[in-house]
C-alpha cells in the first residue's frame, strides 16, 4: 500500500494542483492559458527527459540553460543568414549534441567532475552566445518559423507531439535497450559496471550527446516562441530540469528514474509557475519555491535510502 501511495503521489499532487487552481484563478481554465502552459512545458520537459538519463547513470548537467540559448542563436542566425528553416533547425540541434560530446570527452577523458565541467561549460556557453551576438538579440528570421513553437498539429501544439515523441522514446530507450540497461547499472554502482564489461566513457560520451541533442530541440522550439534568437534565454532552466528529475523519483546519487515521473514533475512545476503568475505572486518567490523542492526532494529521497 505504501509503495502504490508513493507511485500516486506525483499525480495525486498534479491532480490537486489543477483543482486548487482552477478554484483561485477564473483565468486558469481557459484555452489560451492551457496551451500556453503546455508549450511552456514542453521546452523544460524535454530538457529534463534527457536530465533524466543523465541522472540516472549517475551525472549531472548545469550548462543546459545555457546551451539552449547558444543552439536557439546558431540556428536563427543561421537563418539571418539566408539558410531554409528546417536545416538550420537540425544544425541547431546538432549543435547542441556536439556540446554534450564535448562535455562528456571533458568528463570522461580529462576526468573532470561532471558538476565541475558542466558548470564551466555554462559560463563558457553563455559567454559565447553572449560574444556572437554582442548581447543583442537574432530577429530577422522566416515567419515560418513560429510554426514550430506557437504551430499546432490539429487540436495538438506540435511543442507537446514532439515532447510525446521524445518521451516514448527515451522511455523505451531506458526500459528495452542495453543503452537503458547501463545507464540504471552505471549510476546504481560504477565500479561493478565496469568490472562487468560496460564502456563506461562509451556510454557516458552518449547520455551527455542525447541530453545536448535534446537541449538543442528544445532551444530551437523557445527561439520559435518567441520567434527571435535570444542570447539570455534559458535562464535558470538547468534548476527546473533537475528539479522535474529529482520530484519525479530520481536520485542525484544515480541508478533511480523514469521518463513518466519526470513527465509529471515538469507539469507540477509548471502548474505552479503559472498559478504563481495567474495570482499576482512575485517571480522572486518562485524562484525560492523552486529551490525549497530541489532540497525537500533530495532530503526525501535521501530519507528513502536510508530506510531502504
Amino acid at each position: 500500500m505504501k509503495d502504490l501511495l508513493k507511485k500516486l503521489l506525483p499525480f495525486l499532487t498534479l491532480l490537486f494542483l489543477f483543482l486548487l487552481l482552477s478554484i483561485l484563478s477564473p483565468y486558469f481554465l481557459t484555452v489560451d492559458n492551457l496551451s500556453t502552459v503546455a508549450r511552456q512545458t514542453a521546452v523544460i520537459n524535454i530538457i529534463a527527459i534527457g536530465m533524466t538519463l543523465v541522472i540516472v547513470s549517475g551525472g549531472v548537467d548545469l550548462s543546459v540553460g545555457a546551451v539552449l540559448a547558444l543552439c536557439g542563436i546558431c540556428g536563427t542566425l543561421l537563418m539571418e543568414k539566408g539558410m531554409g528553416v528546417l536545416p538550420a533547425t537540425l544544425l541547431g540541434i546538432l549543435t547542441g549534441a556536439g556540446w554534450g560530446l564535448l562535455t562528456g570527452l571533458t568528463i570522461t577523458s580529462l576526468r573532470v567532475p561532471a558538476f565541475i565541467a558542466t558548470l564551466g561549460g555554462l559560463g563558457m556557453a553563455r559567454g559565447l552566445t553572449l560574444l556572437i551576438t554582442d548581447g543583442r538579440p537574432v530577429t530577422d528570421v522566416p515567419k515560418s518559423f513560429a510554426r514550430l513553437g506557437d504551430g499546432n498539429l490539429g487540436l495538438i501544439p506540435i511543442p507537446v507531439v514532439l515532447l510525446i515523441v521524445v518521451a516514448v522514446t527515451i522511455s523505451c530507450v531506458l526500459r528495452y535497450t542495453r543503452l537503458g540497461r547501463c545507464a540504471y547499472a552505471i549510476g546504481g554502482n560504477a565500479q561493478a559496471a565496469y568490472l562487468s564489461g560496460i564502456d563506461l566513457r562509451s556510454y557516458r560520451l552518449a547520455f551527455y550527446s542525447i541530453l545536448g541533442g535534446l537541449t538543442g530541440l528544445a532551444g530551437m522550439i523557445e527561439a520559435s516562441r518567441l520567434v527571435t534568437g535570444q542570447p539570455t534565454a534559458g535562464e535558470g532552466y538547468e534548476l527546473r530540469a533537475i528539479a522535474a528529475v529529482v520530484v519525479g523519483g530520481g536520485s542525484l546519487t544515480g541508478g533511480a528514474g523514469t521518463v513518466l515521473g519526470t513527465t509529471v514533475a515538469s507539469f507540477i512545476m509548471s502548474l505552479l509557475n503559472n498559478g504563481c503568475n495567474l495570482l499576482g505572486i512575485s517571480p522572486f518567490i518562485q524562484q525560492i519555491l523552486i529551490g525549497g523542492i530541489i532540497v525537500l526532494a533530495v532530503a526525501a529521497d535521501e530519507y528513502r535510502r536510508r530506510h531502504t
